[in-house]
């Protein structure tokens, strides 16, 4: 998966922060502004519902008719509220020289009874008003309506509006520093991790880097470590197989090439070889070949990649011993090979398999005196190879299964010291093991455990 972003991850950390804060302030200037609003037209239309009710049980219809205008304003309780009486009739009777504003149905419905009160907004000449409508006591067919305008009341929620939205840019561009100096600084471990990686591409150079804490950025560059750890493994490993390797090859291909320069005088006529030391030559340049094409099938064995594609079949064990049995006996076919093999199914590739069963008849066989027995057995997933020879030592048998490793006793023996190191390894890729001891009669023993069951269903 390729992730493609456009902005720098300190970036997106602050524009995240910043549109959270920005959304939460205005989420609560919004709550607070209608609180406000709705609290402060709460506590208008309880003072002028009160208001109403004492106009309603002491005006009279005389009061508020005509030019007298003699409503008191202590009734009224504000200057800024207007008295009107409407009827059932829809009149409209006012103590203000100013023109009524225009009352509807709410207002007409009070006088006539078919409503208690009446509650609501009007609009005149641009302004809004609040209107509340109470019936009269004792004249029916009658109401009054309060009316009182919320010019100051919306200059309040403007300026509440106003600071709010002032605290909230600020508190925003507060959010978005903050947010910047938190992605800065939590960052500054990544930053630190980039420039790490940075040198090693540039030089080479896989020693850990520092960690310190217990977080997310300190498991990540725990993790990084490790990393670098198994990838400096895996080069040292990789040198030494290329300078064992080296080593390995090197006396063959010195002794073949002597050979060689002597075969090619011989035919030159400048060095008298005899017949039989020239068959001797020829052989000893065949047996070369052979053991050079053996290390070379090593290597390539050992390094080869596991994403290389395997045949991978429902593989019977026991077929794979037979056919590996038939190729040790044309090696060596001074040992007698006795075999007890019961049928093992597992999952595996069949090649890979005959290959390390052959390397370890090879080396019993390598191992075991002429006229010696080699003795195989076969069950419950547990290949076990039992030789004649003279055993494998308390000090090499940690050494047994590493690449190139031959103890002093086989050193002029040949072989490669791969064998047993291509054993180790395929018994892994099949989930299993291989393990070396004494055997009781004073031989080897080596053991191969791979997981599978005794029938293919």
């Amino acid at each position: 998966m390729i992730l493609q972003h456009r902005r720098s991850l300190a970036s997106r950390v602050t524009l995240l922060t910043t549109m959270a804060v920005a959304i939460a302030i205005a989420f609560v200037a919004f709550g607070a502004f209608m609180t406000v609003r709705l609290q402060t037209q709460a506590s208008l239309d309880a003072s002028l519902m009160a208001r109403a009710k004492a106009v309603a049980q002491t005006v009279r219809e005389a009061e508020v008719r005509g030019t007298n205008y003699n409503v008191p304003g202590w009734l009224l309780g504000a200057s800024d509220v207007r008295l009107y009486l409407v009827t059932d009739e829809h009149l409209v009777y006012s103590a203000e020289r100013a023109g009524s504003p225009n009352f509807g149905t709410p207002e007409f419905e009070v006088a006539t009874g078919q409503r208690d009160s009446a509650v609501r907004t009007i609009t005149q000449d641009g302004h809004r008003y609040r209107a509340v409508t109470w019936p009269t006591e004792g004249d029916q067919g009658r109401a009054v309506v309060l009316v009182q305008s919320l010019d100051a009341q919306e200059r309040v929620l403007k300026r509440l509006g106003l600071v709010m939205l002032l605290l909230g840019g600020a508190g925003v561009i507060g959010a978005g520093l903050a947010g910047w100096a938190v992605a800065r600084s939590g960052l500054r471990p990544v930053r630190r991790l980039t420039r790490a990686a940075e040198n090693i591409a540039r030089t080479e150079d896989l020693r850990p880097i520092e960690v310190g804490g217990n977080d997310e950025i300190a498991r990540l560059a725990t993790a990084f470590n490790q990393m670098l750890t198994a990838l400096a493994a895996s080069r040292d490993r990789q040198r030494q197989l290329v300078a064992d390797a080296g080593h390995e090859l090197r006396t063959p291909l010195t002794s073949l090439r002597t050979n060689l320069d002597l075969l090619a005088q011989a035919s030159s006529g400048d060095v008298d070889i005899p017949a039989s030391a020239r068959d001797e030559l020829l052989e000893d340049v065949q047996a070369q070949i052979e053991e050079l094409t053996t290390l070379i099938g090593d290597l390539v064995e050992l390094g080869r990649e596991e994403s290389l594609t395997h045949v991978v079949e429902p593989v019977d064990l026991a077929e794979v011993v037979e056919r590996a049995l038939v190729r040790v006996k044309r090696r060596a076919p001074e040992v007698r090979f006795v075999v007890d093999a019961d049928h093992w199914w597992m999952t595996g590739e069949a090649a890979a398999l005959e290959r390390a069963v052959l390397n370890l008849l090879d080396n019993a066989a390598k191992w075991s005196p002429a006229g010696g027995t080699v003795t195989v057995t076969l069950s419950g997933g547990q290949l076990r190879v039992v030789d004649e020879g003279p055993g494998i030592s308390d000090e090499d048998l940690p050494h047994v299964f590493d690449r190139f490793w031959r103890s002093p006793e086989s050193r002029g023996m040949p072989g490669s010291g791969l064998g047993l190191s291509i054993v180790h390894q395929i018994a892994v890729r099949h989930s299993g093991r291989v393990e070396a001891g004494r055997a009781p009669g004073g031989g080897a023993q080596l053991t191969l455990r791979i997981p599978g069951k005794v029938s293919p269903d």
